[in-house]
């Protein structure tokens, strides 16, 4: 976990000057040259240099690991308690075997990822099932906590939605898919499970991360040429939602109001690709950024969780109406009437 931190920090500017870092800075310029400064230039008194920037990342990189290690613990007990193997993450564990073979992974109706997310599960192979899946939701959450917490802290509160805790039980690819929005070299992952990663690619895509996209599919034809066509024969055995198809989904494509924010985009993507359940929609957190947008949403996604437990639905247009009104519609709320950061959030 914190080797994978370690690694992501590279890609940021890991010293910064504050701006009350910077004044220091400018009295100490002034007593050497014999300008007068605050204090004037004889009685400065001694200035010791600090780093706040590596300070933050510091307590940065501690929490998300911390978060990361809890949420994979804690994945792995669920896993195990329930008796679940690693959940949804067999299948991605199954390509990476079959990667390995490099023997089709297709002839089962159930195996609906592309090839290239058994690059992902090559790592964890040589754990048990439980702790395989345990330890890449924990990864997982690991690094979006550490690119969530890059703007302010407050925006760790996204952990509270429902649909990451959904994620916990299935051992799902949402917290990275999401974690691709802050990192570009991530955004591969985006290509993983395509109906959930997609909406991140166009609205966060770069130059770079799209060069890593393309190595990887290179990489998985170099592998294995027919995949594609073997894959694209599995898209009829998947059993889907569309938000926007399902009343009252059309509601959202009142986002077009907002079309010039990215926000916008990302929420209408998303709402038009095929999705099955409530944890696909945890990368809409992307959305909210105020305190005050993050909490409501996140209470209000509850609500899907609450009915879940009381009801079984009978096909996935109940699950996609619920996912609508408890996921998709805050969320529209958000986008038509953003709201200003306090000073106090940022």
């Amino acid at each position: 976990m914190l080797g994978c931190v370690l690694l992501l920090m590279r890609h940021q500017d890991l010293l910064h000057v504050e701006p009350h870092a910077a004044g220091e800075q400018q009295r100490d310029q002034q007593s050497e040259t014999g300008e007068p400064g605050q204090f004037g230039a004889s009685t400065a008194p001694p200035h010791v240099t600090t780093y706040p920037g590596l300070s933050r990342l510091k307590a940065r990189i501690a929490t998300s690991a911390l978060i990361g290690t809890a949420t994979a613990t804690f994945c792995t007990f669920l896993l195990q308690h329930f008796h679940q193997g690693a959940a949804d993450f067999t299948w991605t564990l199954r390509l990476s075997e079959h990667l390995l073979r490099r023997e089709n992974p297709y002839l089962t109706p159930l195996e609906q990822y592309p090839l290239f997310a058994g690059f992902v599960g090559l790592p964890f192979l040589a754990l048990s099932p439980e702790w395989a899946a345990g330890a890449f939701y924990g990864l997982s959450a690991g690094v979006l906590a550490f690119g969530l917490s890059r703007e302010s802290w407050h925006r760790l509160l996204v952990l509270l939605a429902y649909p990451f805790w959904a994620g916990i039980l299935a051992a799902q690819w949402a917290p990275i898919l999401t974690a691709a929005a802050f990192f570009p070299l991530l955004l591969p992952v985006t290509l993983m499970k395509p109906q959930v990663g997609l909406p991140i690619a166009v609205t966060h895509f770069t130059r770079r991360g799209m060069l890593v996209c393309a190595i990887v599919i290179a990489a998985s034809l170099a592998i294995m040429p027919r995949w594609p066509w073997w894959w694209l024969h599995q898209l009829g055995n998947y059993q889907h939602f569309i938000p926007m198809w399902v009343w009252p989904g059309p509601l959202l494509g009142l986002a077009l109001i907002r079309y010039r924010q990215r926000e916008a985009w990302l929420l209408l993507t998303a709402a038009l690709m095929p999705q099955r359940w409530f944890f696909d929609a945890f990368t809409l957190w992307l959305i909210p950024k105020s305190r005050r947008e993050i909490i409501l949403t996140c209470a209000l996604s509850w609500g899907a969780g609450i009915w879940r437990w009381y009801y079984a639905p009978h096909n996935f247009t109940e699950v996609g109406r619920v996912a609508v009104i408890f996921l998709y519609l805050p969320m529209l709320v958000v986008v038509l009437w953003p709201s200003k950061l306090d000073p106090s959030e940022a």
